[in-house]
C-alpha cells in the first residue's frame, strides 16, 4: 500500500498534462534505478572499504597520520 503522501503525489501528477506526466514518470524511474545502482555498488565495495578502514586505523595507531588543518581547506 502506498503512503498517503505518495498517493497524494500520484493524484496531483495525474492532473498534469500527459507530456508532463511522462517526464515526471521517467524522472522517478531514473531516480529509483540510480538509487538501486548506488546501493549495489556500495554493497559490492564493502570488502575494499573494510580494507581501507583497516589501513587507516593501522596508520593512526602507528602515528603516521596528522590532524586535519581546516584552514588549508
Amino acid at each position: 500500500m502506498a503512503s498517503k503522501l505518495l498517493e497524494r503525489a500520484f493524484s496531483e501528477a495525474a492532473r498534469l498534462p500527459e507530456d508532463d506526466q511522462r517526464a515526471l514518470a521517467e524522472w522517478i524511474l531514473e531516480e529509483i534505478q540510480s538509487e538501486q545502482r548506488w546501493q549495489e555498488a556500495f554493497a559490492l565495495s564493502q570488502p575494499e572499504l573494510r580494507q581501507l578502514a583497516g589501513e587507516a586505523r593501522d596508520e593512526f595507531r602507528a602515528k603516521k597520520t596528522r590532524s586535519l588543518d581546516k584552514s588549508a581547506l
